[in-house]
């Protein structure tokens, strides 16, 4: 049955209303929800029992015994030796692959791992054809395994110079942790059953120009792939800064405004909108938010609105390029004395980037905040396609339209909205298994944006609508 529709003089106390039922189905975990205080985002997903379930497994000891493996090859710089069993990047490359193999034999079938390679010519800090070699294990899914989601760290590493592939590069906070990250979650995921299709990877040359996670990207695009989230965990392994003070509960996440895939025509529409905080990306954030800023994470997900920190860059830029939403996880305060750094000791400090200077309980609940979005995205319906306001009329009310997803558990929409000076969504308006919806506010005054609910109550992100005349 079509929703009533709400009049202006009560869509305000109708949508607060609405908030209100939210608030109350989660009011017995409001506590919970809320490690650092602060009130929870009226769009925050309590996690279920099966992801609690999850999180419980994720295990700091495997992830320190990962980290410590891949610090133990002495350097796995993307120029250094390809074939020696014991040190260089091949040897991590095929011990990671082993690794991989060995966690996909609990899913039954359903997760496959494999290497992806390429040789890139002569570039940036690629001074002859070199090998590149990715590490890809996929875990299908079961109900729509074509809508896909992407989690990755570097194993690649390097010292001071960028050029030196032979001395020692332990990498262990960038990044080997990240690919503990991924690994991790591969191993705790692979018995189990998601509706949409995860894939973890260990890439290479990101020290060198991002190589690796360019030719999984490209791989994506080239065959139009559904690619609706890709996370890049980089530098994730200390809550420690470089003047010794501690955010143990903290970390970072990055997320672009305006796409760096965005066309003239697509500029044009934003500065109409005023769509600069409503990207895909900042949608994922908020997502992330939703599902992993409460007690089963133990962690605070802090979005910082940028791409990427001052001179750095990371795995998701070439996905962002390619028009994929991607975010990057990074520690909350960085100690550059143990990143990119020779292994040292100057005036009695030690330099270099070793293992004694990770927090494995810390890289948990970063692993925790990955798997809890992942799982959400992975079982929630995707994000609603072909979201439209429509403005061939002007008014003080809103239409909003979109397509119907093909989930077979889909049951329904709910619009949200938020005063342009919000960062959060903070109204929900339950409308049911339609495909438009008219509100009685103003367009002018508000933004807008639709997301979709599966039966079991599990939530998709954000779609922001664009203008339709």
């Amino acid at each position: 049955m079509r929703p009533t529709r709400p009049s202006r003089r009560n869509v305000l106390a109708a949508a607060s209303a609405a908030v209100a039922v939210s608030a109350d189905a989660v009011a017995a975990q409001a506590k919970a929800m809320e490690p650092t205080g602060t009130r929870p985002p009226a769009t925050a997903q309590p996690p279920s029992r099966e992801l609690r379930a999850l999180l419980r497994e994720i295990d700091p000891e495997r992830i320190e015994a990962t980290v410590r493996k891949l610090a133990s090859f002495g350097t796995r710089h993307t120029l250094s030796s390809q074939d020696d069993p014991k040190r260089g990047i091949g040897a991590a490359r095929d011990w990671i692959l082993s690794q991989m193999k060995s966690y996909a034999k609990a899913s039954g079938g359903r997760m496959t791992a494999e290497l992806q390679s390429y040789v890139q010519q002569p570039a940036n800090r690629i001074p002859a054809p070199t090998r590149i070699t990715n590490v890809v294990a996929t875990l299908r899914g079961s109900v729509t395994p074509d809508r896909i989601y992407v989690v990755s760290g570097h194993y690649d590493s390097r010292c001071s110079d960028p050029m030196d592939a032979t001395s020692d590069s332990p990498g262990a906070d960038d990044d080997a942790l990240g690919v503990a990250v991924a690994m991790e979650l591969a191993r705790v995921m692979a018995g189990r059953r998601p509706a949409a299709t995860i894939v973890f990877a260990a890439v290479a040359g990101e020290e060198q120009g991002l190589y690796g996670a360019a030719h999984m990207a490209e791989r994506f695009r080239s065959t139009d792939a559904d690619v609706q989230g890709m996370f890049t965990n980089d530098i994730v392994g200390s809550p420690t800064a470089d003047d010794g003070t501690k955010d143990p509960y903290t970390i970072r996440l990055f997320a672009e405004g305006v796409p760096s895939s965005e066309t003239p025509e697509q500029a044009d529409t934003r500065r109409s909108v005023g769509g600069e905080n409503d990207s895909a990306p900042r949608q994922l954030a908020r997502f992330v938010r939703d599902t992993a800023d409460n007690s089963a994470t133990g962690m605070n997900v802090r979005v910082i609105y940028r791409r990427d920190r001052y001179r750095r860059g990371g795995d998701h830029i070439p996905f962002l390029e390619r028009a994929y939403p991607a975010a990057r996880f990074t520690e909350p305060t960085e100690d550059y004395a143990h990143q990119h750094q020779d292994v040292r000791v100057e005036n009695g400090k030690q330099y270099g980037d070793l293992p004694e200077f990770c927090d494995f309980p810390f890289i948990a609940r970063v692993a925790k905040v990955n798997a809890a979005a992942l799982w959400s995205l992975a079982q929630a319906p995707g994000t609603p396609r072909g979201a439209k306001i429509l403005t061939a009329t002007l008014t003080n009310s809103t239409e909003l339209t979109w397509t119907r997803g093909s989930e077979p558990d889909l049951a329904g929409y709910e619009v949200v909205w938020r005063e342009t000076t919000e960062p959060d969504w903070t109204h929900v308006i339950r409308v049911g298994d339609v495909t438009k919806h008219k509100v009685d506010l103003s367009k002018d005054n508000v933004f807008f944006g639709v997301r979709a609910v599966s039966r079991a109550g599990y939530r998709s992100p954000v779609a922001f609508p664009q203008p339709q005349t």
